[in-house]
């Protein structure tokens, strides 16, 4: 498998690929990754494509390789393989994704994960991408959205297999310190990234204190907190507890002792595996009304939704659900149940049909 960004650094694309890693090798499959690598441990499996570099993609910061010097380890790693079949993440990033396209004949899948209402790059790309592109023997996107943008701006089509997850992993254990007598509500994201919406959560929380002075809020996510601590006032300080990046031990904890998880996202979802998390967990959701997370959520059935980038009503709702245990426990029930059908028992067949009829090819 390629992936085109820092494994070290938080995200979806990083998250599926390294679990779909361990998925193949507890199978007994042969696999090696090709990633960017910053300073730290890697597991075995990976091989570095060279160091990161941030460059600004999708109103984030990606992490990527490029250059002279990623293409000869690319082309290394492809001959030393031998692989059956190689698959690569995020195909058009400029990475080792297309690298990997542009130096051998594959066989090659490729999964598409990134969804804009428009891409104008993209637009612009596909035509000098398409050789490259062309090479793929088979396509899948993580959603219908991420499948639409992939056949409007390159064409041809993709079967939709989304990310997965262990939801074994996300039965965690309330912690007594990160409960507030009048409730929990949690948000994870990266704190230093707006479109995951952490300004909206705060700008709502005179209104949720008001009511539920007790109350507490877990953020968690890498980035620097300074800012948006700052943004508070001291007198709620005491109620907003900023965790910064946590293992995904304390995550599940935390998600399974949250009243409400709340995710205020303003835009550039493909998907919404966070919702998924904190479903398995068994924690009631509050989101966006954006597509990725509306069609995650059956349109409002498996969780509330609310209009992005309203603080006012992101309150409303969350209180209305503080003080309706009935509601919040129908939510969590259906949301374990609906949480199952993205476990990586049930995925990993998909993918593997994939391969095989690549391979086979």
């Amino acid at each position: 498998m390629v992936c085109p960004y820092s494994l070290g650094t938080p995200g979806g694309v990083q998250n599926h690929v390294r679990d779909l890693a361990e998925a193949l090798l507890s199978l007994g499959h042969e696999v090696s990754v090709l990633a960017p690598v910053d300073d730290g441990a890697i597991p075995p499996y990976v091989v570095s494509s060279g160091r990161a570099v941030g460059v600004p993609y999708n109103g984030s910061i990606a992490r990527v390789t490029f250059g002279p010097r990623t293409a000869a380890r690319v082309k290394s790693w492809l001959a030393d393989g031998n692989f059956d079949v190689v698959h690569v993440h995020e195909p058009t990033t400029p990475s080792a994704s297309i690298i990997a396209l542009w130096s051998a004949d594959g066989p090659f899948v490729a999964t598409f994960h990134t969804w804009q209402v428009r891409s104008r790059a993209m637009s612009v790309a596909s035509s000098l991408l398409r050789p490259a592109l062309e090479k793929i023997d088979a396509r899948i996107a993580v959603s219908e959205n991420a499948r639409s943008m992939m056949v409007q701006h390159i064409g041809g089509e993709a079967v939709v297999i989304p990310n997965g997850l262990y939801t074994a992993r996300f039965k965690g254990s309330p912690r007594a310190e990160w409960m507030g007598e009048d409730g929990a509500i949690s948000f994870l994201g990266r704190l230093d990234e707006p479109r995951k919406g952490l300004g909206v959560l705060l700008d709502a929380v005179p209104a949720l204190i008001a009511e539920r002075p007790r109350l507490k809020i877990l953020v968690a996510g890498s980035g620097q907190a300074d800012g948006a601590r700052r943004s508070l006032p001291p007198r709620y300080h005491d109620n907003v507890l900023f965790l910064g990046a946590i293992d995904d031990e304390a995550r599940a904890d935390m998600l399974a002792g949250s009243d409400v998880y709340v995710a205020p996202h303003l835009g550039g979802e493909s998907f919404g595996i966070v919702l998924v998390e904190a479903m398995a967990a068994g924690a009631p959701v509050l989101a966006s009304d954006l597509p990725a997370f509306r069609q995650v959520l059956e349109g409002g059935q498996l969780g509330e939704l609310f209009e992005p980038g309203d603080a006012g009503e992101l309150a409303s709702r969350a209180l209305r659900l503080l003080r309706r245990p009935d509601e919040r426990e129908q939510l969590r029930s259906v949301g374990l149940a609906a949480a199952l059908k993205y476990d990586w028992s049930v995925l990993l067949p998909e993918l593997l049909s994939v391969y095989e009829l690549v391979a086979n090819r």
